[in-house]
């Protein structure tokens, strides 16, 4: 019995160790996603957009339903998505002619985008590649927004920071 105990318990550690590694290789990682509200506020009875590290919002309000993404050390980004649709106006629950997106992370305010990646009609979305750019580790002040692939490349969809739901 303890022959298979022990064994049990290496590769527990092994299997930890591992993990641990993996998260030391992590510099940013998010869990739920925030939709995009075009409108920030109103100053002298005009609205103010709701531009986010100099990207400006799609035209119209955006939910997300999930949201998670990954970054590590060596640029490498995962995110998947889920249910990024229009919250109001005619087209409300659809995406829209929106058919590709990509996300930018943000390390103390500078950019770095990931690849493209196809927005299905239900708002999903799988985000895999390497980033364009070498990320600094540590990223200071991680912001992740997903953006459209043509156009302006507005922003609809802002993940929440960490690693709980």
């Amino acid at each position: 019995m303890k022959p298979h105990f022990l064994a049990f318990a290496a590769a527990a550690v092994v299997v930890a160790g591992a993990a641990a590694a993996h998260d030391r290789d992590r510099i940013a990682s998010f869990s739920g996603g925030i939709g995009a509200d075009p409108v920030a506020g109103i100053a002298n009875g005009a609205p103010v957009l709701n531009t986010v590290l100099g990207v400006a919002p799609g035209g119209r309000a955006w939910v997300i339903r999930r949201l998670r993404a990954s970054v590590e050390e060596n640029g490498k980004i995962a995110v998947k998505g889920s249910g990024l649709l229009l919250a109001g106006g005619d087209g409300i629950g659809t995406r829209a002619t929106i058919t590709q997106v990509f996300a930018t992370l943000f390390c103390g305010g500078v950019g770095f985008n990931s690849p493209v990646a196809d927005l299905d009609t239900q708002g999903n979305f799988s985000i895999r590649g390497v980033l364009s750019a070498m990320p600094p580790s540590p990223c200071q002040s991680p912001v992740l927004l997903i953006r459209n692939a043509a156009g302006t490349q507005a922003w609809f969809a802002a993940g929440i920071p960490g690693d709980d739901d």
